[in-house]
């Protein structure tokens, strides 16, 4: 039995392109410029990479990516947009829990919820950060966007989701605040138009928490800041109203 966002990333790529989150690339990717110095001599690795949207921008900037993602659907789209830019693009079909590319990258991204923290266990969530860590050279950098475990402290998950897309229809949904899960009903359209009712489970992570994974992992220093799509920024301090996080560890 498939989970729901395999569910949910199947036949959907098209969809996805017009979803209101996927529109600050340009100013997601400065940022990650930003933190690896402009170096173009850098092997960067996008996991969960969707429909390519940061490995082509970064690719178009001159570096050298590879990309992969559990959906089929969404990396034929990607190879789709790379080759009508004239780019050629390493994208592969991987699950995030279960790859193993050992030092090969001086960075990893892994941003807008790609494949973490969208795993039905913990245990899954965390096999993802020690991927993402294998994956990496000495000295490299994991930057990776995570859903805001102080939000829905102080605000309901269900209208903010709701109040993101008002044409979609009304999301249920209940905080379970002893996992810190959220579980909520999707009515998703497909390009097809065929319209699939998902029962989702996603995980808000704590800050104290996710530096205690990272640092268990082998991480040697990792910062938490607030994530505002489209215009990441060390500047911009964490607190209850962000709806994300945006990490930054090195190993």
């Amino acid at each position: 039995m498939k989970q729901w966002y395999e569910e949910l990333f199947t036949d959907n790529a098209e969809q996805y392109e017009q979803e209101c989150f996927v529109h600050g690339t340009k100013g997601e990717v400065d940022f990650i410029e930003s933190e690896i110095s402009h170096d173009k001599s850098l092997k960067i690795l996008d996991i969960g990479c969707g429909t390519g949207r940061h490995s082509i921008e970064l690719t178009l900037r001159g570096y050298q990516v590879t990309g992969f993602d559990l959906s089929a659907s969404q990396l034929r789209k990607a190879r789709e947009k790379a080759a009508q830019q004239g780019l050629t693009i390493e994208f592969f079909q991987a699950d995030a829990r279960d790859f193993d590319l050992q030092e090969a990258f001086d960075l990893a991204i892994m941003l807008c919820e790609g494949a973490f923290p969208l795993m039905e266990t913990d245990e899954m969530n965390y096999r993802i950060l020690q991927n993402a860590y294998k994956s990496l050279k000495p000295g490299g950098k994991l930057i990776f966007t995570t859903l805001n475990g102080l939000f829905p402290l102080f605000h309901s998950v269900k209208d903010f989701i709701n109040q993101q897309d008002p044409n979609q229809p009304a999301r249920q949904n209940s905080f379970d605040l002893m996992t810190f899960r959220d579980h909520s009903t999707y009515e998703a359209k497909d390009d097809h138009g065929k319209v699939r009712s998902l029962i989702c489970n996603e995980r808000y992570y704590v800050p104290c928490e996710l530096t205690w994974l990272l640092k268990s992992i082998g991480f040697t220093n990792s910062e938490i800041f607030g994530a505002t799509l489209g215009a990441y920024s060390r500047e911009d301090n964490l607190t209850t109203d962000h709806y994300e996080m945006l990490v930054i560890a090195e190993k």
